[in-house]
């Protein structure tokens, strides 16, 4: 790779113009200054020839070595059986990843050769031209110039032909292996497709089938044995029984290092205080999971440093296999208690028993007729130690995992009755797809979990968004799309057992719904999703910071700017989500704009008084009142809780909660109770008895209030007492206070209790209404 992208830039580097000249004072002066531009030019070109001969050289080495290994991809899957499906679909994977592989690196030839045939042309112009110059018109000076530059633009020119050649030939073979490619891939898709018939459709001979005919099938199957696995055969394949049985031995020789490894660490190198309680009940559970990802690192090593391409796939599928079960090992370490740890793995045991035994039989490329006759059994047992772990364990472990453990069931089952229908590697497919899904499904608890624990330690819910918008990045859009973009992943890894990925990916992209104005795929579904969340958290993360702003800057109008741009934001933030999701989805505008059009009259009517309320809300929302103002709405006095674009919600003072239409709310001529100061005047009646001096009842009833310092009353207006009216019984004043809105009545009943004890105190009597009543009697 790296020798063709150099090869890339020095093509390109080659073919690139040479300086050009402008117009100077005359031809002669003219002349000179493309003479040096020809001559660095040229020279240039020298000291680039000898290193374009060995990079040419070296690209028709590795072109040659690709025509090698596809005739070797090619022996190896033209001499493949249709039964051996492991064998066929590895040979297949080879020869379609070598074609994706080499049209990945592949090099605009084309375009070099056209440009440097553009060059050429351009500089045999040039040749005729300077040709053509008479050299009478000229000075001695001129006409020397004039020779030199026709020179190196014939020089120039043939340099640029033997490049042209060297494209022209290196074209030649790129075409070639191509081709040679192309076959070969477009075969391999052929007995992909065969392959797939046999798993998903077609299928195979029932178990019962099978069985009537077990001596005849078992002979067949001893045979396949033989030949396939036999120590005299195949001595020198890099796929013989020597390298299988080796690398048995040697996982076994690395499992055993990595035990080894792992309790001399526990035993002498952990720390005494992590050793606690709860570290002893989990100790064996640990020292597994840490033995797992030790045997991972190690088959990692093997895959760097061997050449050896059994043991590279096989390392990679043991990779694989390391992940799931260290997954499920360390998820069980963060969600389960100590006293349950036993409990957890066993409900998890037949899972990874079965996973180890498909990994295995992927491994060595087991026949089919093995297959079809070993494995539903295995997975029948399998299913029945599934059950058993439930009915014995699942008292003993958390809520999720029972739901895991029946789901883990209904697989086995299932996998089971496809593998007695003759669907063997259907139920393989199936078993392999739920180990991936709970892998991952493991994968995305741990993180939560792990996410959580921390959150909960730093107190990231009570901090302000500048401090946990990357927890909540984390929380709220990496771990929702990593549990979307599990099932394709899940579905995609049982694919590859077969090496059946390419099926996999059409089957994403495949639109379901195809029509001209709307195409869904499954691919496009997940990106809608994706970006649903992605969006989501974009808008809450945008208010947060608008919510914190506006707390600082002036918490009394806070929540109102709040609500403007919770609405204005979702507006926008929501409207590029739906404008994205449409284009992807192929959703034409005009398509769009069409039925909007004849609906749109229709809407207009109907939504005019939504339109109207949003228009009053704006209003409102601008300054008119805010969230906590106290407004007074045909004599009912609350508290504003909410505003929206079409209605706003008070809380009056008796506890009612009443919406009100914005429109609405116009109409009725709202007062704001505390849009100035927060204080309204509240006038006290009272009397006294005639005769009263006025002027002392006047001054003792001023002194009075404004001596109480009430805390609902506004400091800077002092209370007034003023004579109202000569009334039949009494002289009438009234007393006016300013006080807290929402206070009122508090206030006027805290002012007859002081009116009436100072009147008390200095004998002024309060008068009330009096009748005399004359009694006239009859005479008779």
């Amino acid at each position: 790779m790296k020798r063709l992208l150099a090869f890339c830039f020095f093509a390109l580097a080659f073919v690139l113009d040479a300086s050009a000249v402008l117009k100077e004072k005359d031809l002669e002066q003219t002349l000179g200054i493309l003479r040096t531009e020809l001559k660095q030019y040229n020279n240039e070109l020298d000291r680039r020839s000898s290193v374009r001969r060995d990079r040419t050289k070296r690209l028709i080495q590795q072109l040659m070595s690709t025509m090698k290994r596809a005739d070797q991809n090619a022996l190896m899957l033209y001499s493949q059986q249709q039964d051996n499906v492991f064998d066929l679909t590895y040979a297949c994977h080879e020869a379609t990843q070598q074609y994706r592989d080499f049209h990945r690196q592949q090099l605009p030839f084309t375009s070099f050769l056209e440009k440097t045939e553009s060059e050429i042309a351009r500089y045999d112009s040039l040749v005729n031209h300077l040709q053509g110059i008479p050299t009478r018109m000229m000075t001695n000076y001129g006409a020397k110039n004039r020779d030199s530059c026709l020179v190196l633009a014939r020089s120039i020119r043939n340099k640029l032909e033997d490049n042209a050649s060297t494209l022209r030939r290196n074209i030649y073979l790129y075409n070639k292996a191509e081709n040679r490619l192309s076959e070969l891939n477009e075969y391999a898709h052929k007995r992909y497709t065969d392959i797939q018939q046999n798993i998903f459709i077609n299928g195979g001979d029932s178990y019962p089938t099978l069985l009537k005919n077990i001596g005849r099938r078992w002979q067949q199957v001893s045979d396949n044995l033989r030949k396939k696995y036999s120590f005299n055969a195949n001595a020198n394949s890099q796929w013989s029984p020597q390298w299988i049985f080796g690398m048995f031995l040697g996982i076994i020789f690395y499992v055993i290092v990595a035990i080894i490894l792992n309790l001399l660490f526990f035993k002498f190198l952990l720390p005494s205080r992590i050793k606690t309680e709860e570290f002893r009940k989990k100790r064996l559970c640990i020292i597994m999971a840490t033995t797992t990802i030790t045997f991972a690192i190690i088959q990692g090593l093997v895959i760097n440093n061997s050449s050896q391409n059994f043991l590279i796939m096989a390392s990679n599928l043991l990779v694989e296999y390391s992940w799931l079960l260290a997954v499920i090992l360390i998820s069980l370490l963060l969600r389960v208690k100590g006293d349950q740890i036993k409990s957890a793995f066993r409900i998890y045991a037949p899972l990874i028993a079965i996973g180890f035994i498909v990994i295995g039989c992927r491994i060595i490329l087991i026949p089919n007729e093995l297959v079809n006759l070993t494995l539903p059994p295995v997975l029948l047992l399998s299913a029945l130690w599934q059950w058993s772990v439930i009915r014995r364990h699942n008292q003993n472990i958390p809520r999720s995992d029972i739901f895991y453990t029946y789901v883990s069931l209904i697989v086995f089952v299932a996998s089971v009755i496809c593998s007695m229908a003759g669907y063997t590697l259907f139920a393989v497919q199936l078993i392999i797809w739920w180990i991936m899904q709970l892998t991952c499904i493991l994968t995305i608890t741990c993180i939560s979990r792990y996410l959580e624990i921390y959150a909960k330690r730093k107190r990231l819910t009570v901090k302000p968004i500048t401090k946990t918008w990357a927890y909540y990045l984390i929380e709220k859009v990496i771990i929702p799309v990593m549990g979307v973009h599990s099932i394709m992943l899940s579905v995609y890894w049982a694919a590859k057992v077969f090496n059946l990925t390419d099926m996999c990916m059409r089957i994403f992209m495949y639109n379901v719904i195809d029509l001209e104005n709307l195409k869904v795929s499954i691919a496009k579904l997940t990106m809608v999703v994706t970006t649903w969340f992605i969006f989501r958290y974009i808008s809450k993360t945008i208010l947060s910071f608008l919510r914190m702003h506006y707390e600082i800057s002036d918490p009394s109008t806070a929540a109102s700017k709040e609500v403007m741009g919770r609405n204005v934001i979702q507006v926008l933030v929501w409207g590029m989500w739906l404008m994205f999701s449409l284009s992807l989805l192929n959703i034409s505008l005009a398509w769009l704009l069409a039925i909007s059009g004849g609906l749109s009259t229709g809407i207009g009517f109907a939504s005019k008084d939504i339109i109207e309320n949003i228009y009053y809300g704006a209003s409102l929302m601008a300054g008119r009142i805010k969230v906590g103002d106290w407004i007074d709405v045909d004599g009912t006095m609350g508290k504003v809780v909410s505003i929206s674009y079409t209605s706003t919600v008070v809380e009056s003072i008796l506890g009612e909660v009443i919406t009100f239409q914005n429109a609405q709310l116009f109409t009725k001529n709202y007062k704001n109770l505390t849009r100035n100061h927060g204080y309204v005047l509240a006038v006290v009646p009272f009397g006294v008895a005639y005769g009263a001096n006025l002027k002392e009842v006047t001054n003792m009833i001023e002194e009075a209030v404004n001596s109480m310092h009430h805390q609902y009353l506004d400091p800077e207006k002092q209370a007034k007492v003023v004579v109202s009216e000569m009334a039949d019984s009494s002289v009438n004043f009234k007393l006016t206070v300013w006080t807290e809105a929402p206070k009122r009545s508090v206030v006027v009943s805290d002012m007859l209790k002081c009116i009436y004890n100072t009147l008390n105190e200095h004998n002024i009597s309060i008068p009330f209404p009096q009748r005399d009543i004359h009694i006239i009697q009859n005479p008779q």
